[in-house]
This record gives structure tokens, sequence and C-alpha cells, in this order.
């Protein structure tokens, strides 16, 4: 086994030993008990002689091949969502980019694919009106489908901060999924996510945002696939599936608790729409395959092991788990750097990153450990520890 030196808390360090868990095996073929979305990071190019902060370019080649990777697992790519930065470093000009080309690519392997579509091309401000915003949608929908992709409908910033209440929410998504030509995902993120996204469906209250979004599902059911929430409230999910109408599925945004969930339970379960199946996608696929052969156990102990690191990377402040996924994607092999749009990288520290390397590592989900090690070793010296 191979020892490293990591730093630990008091400025010192200790000795670990990398190579405690096989990594696990990579099995590809399709899902067929859960629909299961990984939102897909994308991977900046670090030639681009442009502004990191308010201009970064992407690495397409490196992007697409990971939407592939993800593909040849069996999972659904959840496309220009919060993972990629969207909103947070990927504009809407570049989201389309995105899309465009991820649908294209899509098509040439039969792949699934389900795209963001939201309002942040609005300037954020005062003055944004609810006719803005219902524009601000119409638009990126008909972008979305008209590539021939299937539409998330995003929470939207600009939407929170206009609303005078429930009444405005339960207009503007009425009128936008009146409009769609199949059905859609809706998207509600918590503010731990986003902080901007604070009182949405116009209640602070979680109970009471709960009942006019489910107002909203009802009286558009015909137009929705699904919804995905993101609220790292177990109880909230599983309360909310058992009140959707039949034919509307609930997909789990829980980074903390998505093994239950999509496992469910004698009154339904949850599909998966997260973040962390990025992170974690060969246990991923492998837990769900277990799941489809009726493997209750197998799926148990494959995912129970990526618990810890997924609570890891969305740890407070949650909206900085990017980082961990990009990192992972570092180690991994996937990008040949731990560079991100926006400058990203240096949203968690050294520590944290040392400490998702031992989780990662104790989960199996380390393909090439010496690679993994060779790449924390220069995490570490960048950090100035030797």
């Amino acid at each position: 086994m191979r020892e490293l030196l990591l730093p630990q808390a008091g400025g010192t360090l200790y000795s670990y030993q990398i190579g405690n868990t096989a990594p696990v095996t990579l099995k590809a073929g399709k899902l067929t008990s859960r629909v299961a979305f990984s939102a897909a990071h994308v991977v900046c190019d670090p030639y681009a002689d442009t502004d990191p902060l308010f201009n970064a370019q992407i690495d397409w080649n490196a992007t697409l091949a990971y939407r592939h990777y993800l593909w040849s697992l069996g999972l659904s790519v959840a496309e220009a969502m919060d993972t990629a930065q969207r909103g947070m470093g990927l504009d809407w000009n570049s989201a389309k980019e995105l899309m465009r080309r991820s649908i294209a690519e899509a098509r040439s392997v039969k792949g699934q694919i389900a795209c963001g579509a939201g309002t942040d091309q609005l300037r954020p401000g005062t003055g944004i009106t609810l006719e803005a915003v219902e524009a601000a949608y119409e638009e990126q929908c008909a972008f979305v489908e008209g590539e021939g992709g299937q539409i998330i409908l995003m929470a939207s910033r600009a939407l929170a901060a206009c609303a005078k209440g429930p009444a405005d929410y339960i207009r503007v998504y009425s009128k936008i999924l009146s409009q769609v030509s199949r059905p859609v995902i809706l998207h509600w993120l918590g503010d731990m996510f986003d902080p901007a996204l604070a009182g949405y469906w116009g209640h602070d209250d979680l109970t009471d945002a709960m009942g006019i979004c489910l107002q909203v599902i009802r009286d558009n059911a015909d137009k929705i696939d699904g919804i995905k929430i993101s609220l790292l409230a177990a109880e909230r999910e599983v309360a909310m599936r058992r009140l959707l109408p039949d034919g509307v599925k609930m997909y789990t945004g829980d980074d903390f608790n998505y093994p239950d969930l999509i496992r469910g339970d004698e009154q339904g379960f949850s599909h998966a729409l997260l973040g962390i199946f990025d992170a974690i996608a060969p246990a991923a696929s492998a837990a769900i395959q277990a799941l489809d052969a009726g493997d209750l156990a197998g799926y148990d102990s494959l995912l129970e092991k990526t618990v810890p690191l997924s609570r890891h990377i969305f740890a407070a402040p949650t909206f900085a788990y990017k980082t961990g996924i990009v990192f992972m994607a570092y180690l991994n092999g996937h990008q040949n750097h731990f560079r991100m749009i926006g400058g990203s990288e240096g949203a968690r520290s050294v520590m944290h990153l040392a400490k998702l390397f031992v989780l990662a590592d104790q989960a199996g989900l380390l393909r090439d450990p010496d690679l993994a090690a060779d790449r924390m070793q220069t995490a570490l010296a960048l950090a100035g520890i030797r």
C-alpha cells in the first residue's frame, strides 16, 4: 500500500495508507427499476487566455467525454444544472452551447438527457417583472425543446426576487407548463444550495411551500414527468412523494439520504436526479443494477459506503459542493487539471480535499489509487504541504 502524509486539525500531518478498499467494478448496462440522472459537471479549458472569473472557457472534449462515461454506465445526464455551475460561472450563452452539444452526443449513443431551462439571462437586480420572468422561461424552454431535449424547469432566482406571494408562482408555472410540448421535470432547490431561492413558492415555511408546489403539479399533471426536490430532508421528500398524482415521479435530489429514498418503502420510492452521482457514478450504477436484480443487500452495501463521502462533499456551505465533484474527476483521471470555471477550485480548503480523498478511497471510488495519490500529492504541494 502507498502512504501519504495528509493534513489534519492543529496544523499537523498524519500518515494514511491508500488502497484500503478495492475500487468499485465498472458495470455497463441499462438500468430498469429506477431512472437515475447524474447532474454533470463541466471541465474548464486551462489553456484559455481569458478571465477565469467572468469568461472561463469549456474544454469541450473532456466535458463531452465525461457525459459518454456516464451514459456507458446506464446513467442519464441532467445537463446545464447547478452541478455544471449554472448561474455560478456558466452563463446562459455558454449553457446553450453545452446543451446543444450534449443533446447531439446523447442522440449519437441513444443516451437519456434532460436540460435545465431557467431565467438566468435576466440580469439580477430590482425592476424584474413577472412578465420578464415568463419571457425568459419561454425563451429557454423553446431552446431546449427546439434542440430535442427534455426540459428540467429550474427554480428561478428572478422569480424568487419579484414574486409577491404564492399566486405569482402559480401564475408563472401554469403559463409555462401550458406551452411545453412534452412533460417536464420540475426543480425545487432549497436555499442551502442557493441562498437566492429562499422563500420559494411564496412561503418560508416548507409545509406551506410544498402545498403550493403540489397545487401546481395537480393542476398541470399531464405536463409534468416528475419533480426533483433538493431540501436535504428525507421526511419532507417522502411526505411529498406520497401526495403526488399518479404518473408523476419523485426524483430525489437529497445528497444526504439518497440510498433509503431510492430504495423506497412499502408505499413507493424515489428516482434520482443527483449531483453526487457525478462523483460516485460506478457505485451508483452498480447499486441500481443490484436493485434491478432484486439484490437489496448488494444495493445497500454499495451505496452505504458512499454516504460519508457525499455528506462531506455537500457539507455547508452546500453550494460549494461543485469543488468536490470536480476534484473527484481530477483524482480519477477524467480531466488532467484541477481548475474550474469561475475559479471555484478555491472554494474548499486543502483540509476538506484531503478528507475527501480518504473518504473516496474508503468507498472504493478511486479507480486508479496510484494516480489519485499522485494528484493528491500535487494538490498538497500547491498548498505548501510537503
